[in-house]
């Protein structure tokens, strides 16, 4: 079996999110308008706060990295997806079926590490008032994202660079929308143990070590906010935490619900859905939830919008 040549498969066919015929032109019309929000929203995220001169703190720091990472991942995945409903069969080459699957590493685990970097911030702003620009300052920002973002290239590449190393044989077809690691395994008749504990080394440090930071700064911060005797110091605080802490949820519960299990446990159909929340769903409802909850993203936007207002007239 080891003696298989690598360049057998040259390509890849994805079977997509359903094999049923009727369900191809409403499930392409409901994933377009999905992935066309989730662009707008994020991309406008990013605009937003690189060009307003109130925005210009590391909160919003953070949350522009955050949309970088959801517009990254998401566009990864999403067009290709879309392609599967109106092209059949839909194919990958190899190489672009790595290319995916590096991308999409790179930037589901940045975007781990830029959440908990966001709940150190949140700890910092309610905890320590009075040291937050010295705490929180430019330096450190890019340190909190530089690190995380070239740590998440090196394991993407040592993740897909030993995935593909391996042999697929003959076998070519993916039970799945996009090239992603537990759907690969399963085309490998290489061993697969060592490829399958470095996944799962990885996985699972990478959520337990950006996980343990949001738990202890939301800890820290529980405490703090107990500790106020304003009834209105404590709304502001919890204010500030409510849209972190939702996306945090969200995104934390779908992934561990996704990776941290055995292989062997593994569903199709369950795997499908909730790569659709993480890679399209959670990547459009992230600049909503802090559009719609924060009164400076709102009055930014409509001061943005009346300057170009200004501009057309």
């Amino acid at each position: 079996m080891e003696g298989h040549n690598l360049t057998t498969v040259t390509e890849f066919i994805l079977l997509g999110v359903t094999d049923r015929p009727e369900l191809q032109a409403p499930l392409f019309l409901l994933f377009l308008s999905i992935y066309l929000t989730s662009l707008l929203g994020n991309l406008g995220m990013i605009i937003l706060t690189q060009v307003d001169p109130r925005l210009k703190t590391p909160m919003y720091f953070f949350l522009r990295h955050l949309a970088l990472t959801d517009l990254a991942y998401s566009t990864a995945v999403g067009p290709k997806m879309l392609e599967n409903f109106v092209v059949h069969p839909n194919t990958i080459s190899y190489y672009c079926c790595a290319i995916q699957l590096a991308v999409f590493l790179l930037f589901i685990g940045s975007e781990l590490f830029i959440l908990s970097a966001m709940s150190y911030d949140r700890y910092v702003a309610i905890c320590n008032p009075l040291l937050y620009n010295v705490m929180m300052s430019q330096k450190v920002c890019w340190v909190l994202v530089g690190i995380p973002y070239l740590y998440c290239t090196f394991m993407s590449l040592v993740v897909t660079t030993k995935l593909f190393t391996l042999s697929f044989c003959d076998r070519n077809v993916i039970s799945h929308f996009y090239c992603d690691c537990i759907p690969l395994l399963s085309l490998l008749c290489s061993n697969t143990y060592e490829i399958e504990w470095i996944i799962m080394a990885f996985a699972a440090f990478d959520l337990i070590s950006s996980l343990l930071m949001v738990l202890v700064s939301y800890l820290l911060i529980l405490t703090a906010i107990l500790r106020m005797k304003s009834a209105e110091g404590r709304r502001k605080a919890f204010s500030t935490c409510g849209s972190h802490l939702t996306v945090v949820t969200v995104f934390y519960g779908t992934l561990i619900f996704m990776y941290v299990q055995p292989t062997s446990s593994h569903s199709s159909d369950m795997d499908k859905m909730s790569s659709i929340f993480y890679t399209l769903i959670i990547p459009m409802l992230n600049p909503l939830i802090y559009s719609l909850r924060n009164k400076d993203v709102k009055c930014a936007l409509q001061r943005t919008m009346r300057k170009i207002c200004c501009i057309c007239s």
